[in-house]
């Protein structure tokens, strides 16, 4: 699969299927890699991307600090992971394209609305992060992280990421970097250099500017109630995916559809259909008819 340099970070990245673009930012919280929409829960019971990619071009990627993308120490915010997928259409010479966030892949996917509505299709928020469970829960990763820098310093933090192998989500003293510290030698030994006082600065603005709210993070209310976008909701009901940030962006986003469906009743066959229905509709284009079929193995990350 290719790479390509998006503002001087490494940015893997896959392509699947033919017609419309539909940019896909990854669910997995820390760990948005491409591979998740296919392998990760909700995901892997209701097969999107295999569906999506019979009727869209489904752009896919490891968002930056996951999987084999890359990535630097800076205090990231929703609008670094903007960047990055708008780089990623820039690099494609794609002008406008739907776009689809699982997960905490929906934040950005907000964020992208809101910075350039002119590039975007329509939004589909697959299970958005939110709640006040939420919140906390990512505050608490943040502080262990910082905790275990303090105690032992970064050339532990490299040791534990390289040892354990684990993402950010999995195990917090390894950090929000862990998987650039383990495929990239020349980066670890840099991170693991820099003058610890100014990192944790980084990292704890980090932490606090990304979740930093009790209903879905990534853009401001009175920036989403602006928005002429059409968007496709469809609610999780869990301590990460709280219902009630589905509800929320249902209020803010102006053509927002909500989809009133309990998690149990998010079937395979009606939340594909559920999302071709949306999507041929924001298209201007007829749903598609008879059986959608199961992507073939030239479809599969």
């Amino acid at each position: 699969m290719p790479i390509v340099s998006i503002d001087g970070i490494a940015t893997h990245y896959a392509t699947l299927g033919a017609g419309p673009p539909l940019l896909m930012f990854s669910p997995g919280g820390f760990n948005a890699t491409l591979d998740t929409w296919s392998s990760l829960g909700a995901y892997a019971r209701t097969k999107p991307l295999e569906h999506l990619s019979k009727r869209y071009t489904c752009i896919i990627f490891d968002r930056r600090e996951t999987g084999r993308s890359g990535g630097r120490v800076e205090r990231i915010d929703w609008a670094h992971y903007v960047a990055q997928g708008k780089g990623l259409l820039d690099h494609l010479q794609i002008q406008q394209a739907h776009l689809m966030g699982g997960c905490m892949g929906c934040s950005p996917v907000l964020a992208f609305g809101v910075a350039h509505p002119e590039r975007v299709l329509s939004m589909i928020f697959y299970w958005p992060v939110g709640g006040a469970k939420y919140r906390l829960s990512s505050h608490q990763r943040f502080a262990e992280h910082l905790a275990f820098v303090h105690q032992q310093g970064l050339a532990q933090v490299v040791a534990r990421a390289i040892e354990t192998g684990k993402p950010f989500g999995a195990d917090p003293r390894g950090g929000p970097w862990a998987s650039v510290i383990r495929n990239d030698p020349a980066f670890a030994k840099v991170y693991a250099a820099q003058d610890v006082e100014r990192y944790k600065l980084i990292a704890a603005g980090m932490g606090r500017g990304l979740f930093d709210r009790d209903t879905a993070p990534g853009a401001e209310p009175e920036d989403l109630l602006r928005l002429d976008i059409p968007a496709l909701i469809i609610p999780g009901h869990d301590a990460s995916h709280a219902t009630s940030a589905a509800r929320y962006l249902e209020e803010c986003l102006p053509k927002g559809d909500y989809w009133d469906v309990a998690v149990a009743d998010q079937t395979e066959e009606r939340t594909s259909a559920r999302l071709l229905e949306f999507l041929a509709a924001a298209t201007g284009a007829p749903a598609a008819a008879g059986p959608i079929l199961p992507a073939g193995p030239e479809s599969a990350p």
